[in-house]
């Protein structure tokens, strides 16, 4: 009985020192801000419509879908464009075997590649393998190297699904005009791009946001804030970090006016306040997502939508969700 007990109580402490939830990443982070540049390349090749050939949809017909993603040809693995192409170019029948991805399920359909008076082969797929664009950086762990920025997945625009992503990099750019928004009408950021400036590799697209290694030293060397906990989260004053001119990053006065933290995305509801930014975009625009915000010296989340019908308003996600992210 006494041996019993002993056990009983030597469990016990066990499992009270044992931590419930450890976090990988850091209490302070560098706060981002800058606009980037955005490069993913997909897990095979992307399907995303179709066209005739000889007044026929045969890709269509053959039973493809918007949203296959084509893995084989003739058990051959495709990851882009560029290798199917080179596989149809040196067929020796125009009847191939497409192995596609749709879901989680493999499948096969079997296709005739309708030669043109070019003799270039048909398939009547448009596809693609690329997605290209702007965002801005939210953050970066200089523990752990890794980055986060958006706030949100990269959609797909034409199936309006997340795109799959298999590797992807982000470099430098800089903003060369605005298109404002209003009322009915999201705006935009315009960018002039810089490849050779790479910042980090992208190693995941998530709902909340897209997570990689950051790989420029120099910027791991920038100061870092305290992250606040949800809970911290409050009503009322606070700024958002974002570039509206060149590669400045600056800070602009908003007004929290709601924190749900029940939402899986939508944790921050905000208003534009600052007469700089409502004269310079007219509220939020496309390319901030992403853009810190910052209370009481904490970094708290990141902008992810822009409410269209009052573009003086969006929503933010919590830099925890995030942070948890992409630790994973």
């Amino acid at each position: 009985m006494k041996i019993k007990n002993k056990l009983l109580s030597f469990l016990t402490l066990l499992l009270f020192i044992i931590p419930l939830n450890v976090l990988a990443y850091s209490s302070y982070i560098i706060p981002g801000g800058e606009t980037i540049g955005i490069e993913v390349n997909s897990k095979g090749v992307l399907v995303v419509g179709f066209y005739k050939v000889n007044n026929s949809y045969i890709g269509k017909n053959a039973g493809f879908e918007i949203g296959d993603k084509i893995i084989k040809l003739n058990k051959k693995n495709v990851n882009n464009i560029s290798t199917m192409v080179d596989t149809i170019s040196q067929l020796k029948d125009n009847t191939v075997e497409f192995t596609i991805l749709r879901g989680s399920s493999e499948k096969n359909i079997s296709l005739n590649l309708t030669e043109d008076s070019d003799g270039v082969l048909k398939t009547g797929l448009y596809v693609k393998d690329t997605i290209s664009g702007i965002g801005t950086l939210t953050y970066i762990d200089p523990e752990t190297k890794v980055f986060g920025a958006l706030g949100h997945e990269i959609i797909e625009k034409t199936t309006l699904e997340k795109f799959p992503v298999n590797e992807g990099i982000i470099f430098g750019a800089d903003v060369v005009g605005i298109e404002k928004s209003s009322n009915g009408n999201a705006g935009e950021k315009t960018a002039k791009y810089n490849k050779t400036e790479v910042f980090g590799q992208i190693t995941g697209n998530e709902i909340s946001g897209i997570f990689g290694t950051y790989t420029n030293q120099e910027n791991l060397a920038k100061t870092k804030i305290a992250v606040a906990q949800s809970n911290e989260v409050k009503a009322g004053n606070a700024k958002i970090r974002t570039v509206i001119h060149n590669d400045k990053v600056e800070e602009f006065d908003i007004n929290i006016l709601k924190v749900d933290e029940a939402s899986e995305t939508k944790n921050i509801l905000f208003e534009v306040v600052d007469e700089d930014l409502l004269k310079e975009a007219g509220g939020i625009v496309q390319g901030m997502s992403g853009s810190p915000i910052i209370q009481d010296n904490k970094i708290i989340g990141a902008v992810t939508h822009v409410i269209v019908n009052d573009t003086t308003k969006g929503y933010g996600i919590f830099i925890t969700t995030m942070l948890k992210e992409g630790d994973k």
